[in-house]
């Protein structure tokens, strides 16, 4: 059987991964495809570095839209990024009837739904391993392996960047603008790092892993997000005082009322495996109701990582070129007319627990008043800690640990609270889950 042929929209970092890990494996990927995959054509407009990177082995040009137009091309790869132009040259070439890979977490988690009902229409598979977790094959988990189980809830360390930063933060003791800057140098942020410490990058990620996770439509515009840029040193610290290690997670829940979408530092026992995964390492962990908990660890980022996922998902295309479109594995895991229309919860019907530092007046009747609040909006006190305050003399740190309570209470119990004449500076609140 002659080799299946593919596109290649972009040959950046990742679609130079794609290309070398192709070449390099494929005699067995041969094997396990049944056929040879192999890009006989590359679009980018850096055509001088594309054809130094291909050779001979495809041909190079600066037009995206011939790849999609050349006849014999059956996949096209897309690996430009953004939500412009690429949205543009995903939905052309499947009108054109093309199979279409890509690791676009942010064109799926806004268009997602409009991408997916086009190739369902056409006949055609999207698949987007890459999108999520980089080289973890989670898409796959959730769609596939853990097909047989309801979904309790997912919790992902899903970014690499902010994950180094909040590990050099809790062993160096330094603060966040400092290790920004070093990430920088290394190499692990990005020259704008906007996405990733704003949170957003994990938020189109968590919005795929919830879509697939509870057969609801892709809604990115629905999901708390929240970054690491307030995060302060002193916090971090008390945090392991207490047990705990702060991560940013990407966390999606079922609950009876509809769906939790978020994205916020975390507190996390330090006994959870994924409370220890450091550096620009990723973890998911996902709750179902048959298999119990699961964690599924790796690099999220990188050419091979990456690109390990890009070619998992041409084999499976490959192996399912000739089958009938109606008995695929669905792209979010449930048929199209199950998709259930669920809400997404505000932040305020959000169950969680809290950590909260205040600082306050170093004296009689202050933590009284304050627990008295607390109280008032029937919620509970899980530890105290009381350290001297790093702002000045007659001033304490007063640190609060409370048990699950409803996200709106606990936002009116602040507003109270931040208003005391005792309570001197910002309060600072970090949302804590124990992912039992």
């Amino acid at each position: 059987m002659k080799n299946i042929q593919v596109g290649l929209l972009g040959i950046g970092t990742v679609g130079g991964g794609t290309f070398e890990v192709l070449r390099r494996n494929q005699e067995e990927i041969r094997r396990r495809a049944g056929r040879g995959i192999e890009i006989t054509m590359v679009a980018d407009l850096d055509v001088a570095r594309a054809r130094a990177l291909v050779g001979d082995a495809a041909e190079v040009v600066d037009d995206a839209r011939k790849v999609i137009a050349n006849p014999a091309i059956e996949i096209v790869v897309e690996l430009i990024g953004g939500y412009g132009i690429a949205r543009t040259l995903v939905l052309e070439a499947i009108a054109a009837g093309k199979h279409v890979v890509t690791a676009n977490k942010a064109l799926l988690a806004v268009h997602g739904s409009e991408i997916f009902a086009a190739a369902s229409a056409r006949g055609v598979t999207v698949a987007f391993e890459a999108a999520v977790a980089g080289g973890i094959p989670i898409i796959k988990a959730l769609r596939e392996g853990l097909t047989a189980n309801r979904i309790e809830w997912i919790a992902g360390i899903i970014n690499g960047t902010t994950n180094f930063i909040l590990s050099e933060m809790r062993s160096k003791g330094l603060d966040f603008k400092v290790v920004l800057e070093q990430a920088q140098r290394l190499g692990y942020a990005e020259a704008d790092p906007t996405f990733d410490i704003q949170g957003i990058d994990a938020a189109h990620k968590a919005t795929i892993m919830s879509a697939i996770a509870f057969g609801v439509p892709v809604q990115f515009d629905k999901a708390y997000v929240e970054g690491i840029t307030g995060l302060q040193a002193a916090d971090i610290r008390y945090a392991e005082q207490l047990g705990y290690r702060i991560k940013l997670l990407g966390i999606t829940k079922r609950r009876p009322q509809g769906i939790e979408l978020r994205v916020h530092p975390t507190l996390v026992p330090t006994q959870r495996l994924i409370a220890n995964v450091e550096g620009a390492m990723n973890a998911v962990v996902v709750q179902g109701d048959a298999v119990g908990t699961t964690l599924y660890y790796g690099k999220g980022a990188g050419a091979e990582p990456t690109a390990s996922a890009v070619v998992a998902d041409l084999v499976d295309i490959t192996r399912l070129a000739t089958a009938d479109p109606d008995h695929r594995v669905p792209h979010l895991a449930f048929q199209p007319g199950s998709m259930q229309d669920t809400p997404i919860l505000a932040m305020a019907e959000v169950v969680t627990a809290y950590y909260l530092r205040l600082v306050v007046a170093d004296k009689a009747g202050v933590l009284a008043r304050i627990t008295g609040i607390l109280a008032e909006h029937d919620i509970s006190i899980d530890a105290v800690l009381q350290r001297e305050s790093a702002e000045g003399e007659k001033q304490t740190d007063l640190i609060i640990l409370t048990h699950d309570t409803v996200e709106g209470r606990m936002t009116a119990a602040l507003a109270q609270m931040q208003a005391l004449p005792t309570v001197l500076a910002p309060i600072v609140r970090i949302r804590k889950e124990e992912l039992n």
